[in-house]
Parts: C-alpha cells; structure tokens; sequence
C-alpha cells in the first residue's frame, strides 16, 4: 500500500503545470501560486538519492523561486530524512494516512438544516476556499490564482465539495485531486467554527469519498493530522495504512 499511495503522488505531481524532474524527485510546480502546499517535491520510490541530489533539488527550488519542501511516504525513502536535515530541512509534521475502497465506505444521516453539493462557478469556489482558509486559520479572502487553481482541478477530474446553510453560507468543504492509476488523494476538509461539533466533517469527507468511487476510483486516501481527525474518517470507513512526511527549508 505503501508503495501505490507513493507512486500515485508522484503522478500527481507530475501532471503538475510545470513539473521538474530533479534527478530521483519529482517537483510539482505550479507557475500560478507560491503555495508551499501546491509546489512541493516527492522522491520515486525505491531509487538511491545521495546528498548531492539533494543539492540539486535545493537548487532547483530557488531557481524557481519557491521554498523547498517535500510531503513522501516515509518507508518508500527510509534514508532521505537524515539527508535532508543535514542539508537544513526541518520536520514540519507527521500524519498518519487512511484508505477507503468503495465497499468500506459509509455515508453519514444526512444533516439538518445544511446541503452538499460541488461549487459550479467562481463565487462558490470563493465561498468554499475562505471557508477553508478561515477553518484553517489562514488569511479568509480566496484570491484570484486559489480559485482559477480549484477551477482546473475540477476541470481535470478532481471533486470538490461545500457544505451550505439554508441561507446561503458556506459552513466547509473538502476535495480530491484528479485520480492518478485509480487512486486519488482526499484533502481540504475544513469546517468553519460555528458549525463544528455536527458530524459535518465526516459527511463532507463521506461525500467526497463517494464522488470518486462513482467516477471509478478503485482507491481513495487521506490524512489525519491527530487522533481527533483519524476517529472522524475512521467513522466514514477510512483505515490507518502508513505514515507520510512533510519536511521543509524554513
């Protein structure tokens, strides 16, 4: 499992508008943001990387003007920590990933008072990335670049969701890249505080998990940041699968 969740970021990566390939790594660069969540590297799974590709892969980040940072499976790469932080990375986080295939999944009662559904122009992909941002403790404004980004990702056969109130606000959302191989990577999901403590969370994960799996997605994955999140989408049918790293240049 381990190696197929890998290999699939990698190819996600790679349909990146403007990847660089930097001898074992991948850059999925984006030209249209700075987003050190968007322009990251990975390694390709079971290649030798030494210090100098390490170096190279600085170089390149720098040439682009972007800040070095990874997100990897760490069993694919077991040495490329101790590289990387003796080339002045630091660990930035730790998750635990989950995956669901479509006779694991469960759909949560459907929620009073609040709908689902995906955002068809620009003014609700700019009402459900503030909501994120704010959810997530960012600036709350979507900028023009956020929302023409989630416009092409759903374009290229990405979900995405929001959850909307009867008058209109949106309460959260969550999404899902292109699938890569029939796999596909579930993020994003955010709940704005006043509407926390609703099971909205899992019925937006629930929902976007069921999205892929109508479109003939064999195998959906995600993240938990802590065992807060992790019992959420272990509710919905996800199960803990390995352990990934975000690890970056300050």
């Amino acid at each position: 499992m381990d190696l197929r969740i890998q290999q699939s970021v990698v190819a996600n990566l790679s349909q990146r508008p403007a990847p660089v390939e930097v001898g074992p790594f991948v850059i999925g660069m984006d030209p249209t943001t700075t987003s050190p969540h968007i322009n990251y590297a990975t390694p390709r799974p079971g290649t030798t990387i030494t210090a100098a590709d390490v170096t190279a892969l600085v170089a390149a980040f720098r040439a682009a003007d972007r800040r070095p940072r990874l997100e990897y499976v760490t069993s694919c790469a077991p040495e490329l920590e101790a590289l990387l932080v003796a080339a002045g990375f630091s660990v930035e986080a730790r998750h635990t990933y989950l995956t669901c295939a479509p006779g694991a999944l469960r759909t949560p009662a459907t929620l009073d008072r609040l709908s689902l559904c995906e955002p068809a122009t620009d003014g609700q992909r700019a009402a459900l990335i503030s909501a994120q941002n704010e959810a997530f403790g960012g600036e709350p404004a979507a900028s023009e670049a956020d929302v023409a980004w989630l416009r092409r990702m759903q374009g290229a056969g990405g979900v995405s969701v929001m959850a909307v109130t009867d008058d209109g606000t949106c309460a959260g959302g969550g999404g899902a890249s292109p699938p890569v191989g029939a796999v596909s990577e579930v993020a994003g999901i955010a709940v704005r505080l006043p509407y926390r403590r609703r099971g909205l969370a899992g019925a937006i994960t629930a929902a976007t998990t069921q999205r892929l799996f109508a479109a003939g997605v064999e195998l959906a994955w995600l993240e938990s940041s802590g065992e807060e999140s992790g019992r959420v989408y272990e509710r919905v049918g996800y199960r803990p699968a390995g352990q990934r790293l975000y690890i970056a240049v300050e």
